[in-house]
């Protein structure tokens, strides 16, 4: 496992995203954040925390989205998922939604996430936010806001790891799982 981001630098890299998503929220339209669980989640909270402190008076819904069963590679998993609550308890018609998801790769996890989110609704807008762009996009799904591009070779990962999840922040590259 090699480090490639340290706690200090992760922050920054939130920054990043934060304010490229800052400058596209509509004024006049309904928004909500919806992280993909795990560490989206936590991502697209932090988020949501900052913006009640710097835009006070706009209403943000706030959700979790699992995407365990809307997953295309969930039969060749060995074992049974682990699938937890989705936690979307508010309407998304007519919303501009930020999708968050921590790390972007093949797209196949944000295809299953937009899959999962039409099932609460039809969006007016839906706007994907990813902490690190990895490259080896396999669908034609690219984020609209990043807090970091970085390449990692075929066969390694990058692994994030946030103090609410992890009791540590950094960023990793770690071998993929056989």
């Amino acid at each position: 496992m090699k480090q490639i981001l340290t706690a200090e630098q992760i922050d920054s890299t939130l920054e990043r995203l934060y304010k490229a998503v800052t400058s596209q929220i509509p004024e006049d339209m309904p928004v909500a954040v919806v992280g993909i669980r795990t560490r989206g989640e936590t991502i697209a909270r932090r988020i949501v925390e900052r913006l009640a402190k710097d835009k006070p008076k706009l209403h943000v819904d706030f959700g979790i989205l699992d995407i365990t069963f809307y997953r295309d590679d969930l039969s060749r998993k060995r074992g049974a998922p682990l699938v937890r609550a989705t936690e979307i308890d508010f309407d998304i018609d007519g919303k501009w939604v930020l999708l968050i998801d921590d790390v972007l790769h093949t797209g196949r996890s944000i295809r299953a996430a937009l899959d999962a989110l039409s099932d609460f609704g039809r969006a007016e807008i839906i706007r994907l936010g990813v902490l690190i762009d990895r490259g080896g996009h396999e669908l034609p799904i690219a984020a609209d806001f990043v807090g970091k591009k970085r390449s990692v070779p075929t066969g390694q990962r990058i692994q994030i790891r946030l103090k609410e999840n992890d009791d540590k922040e950094g960023a990793y590259i770690i071998k993929e799982e056989a």
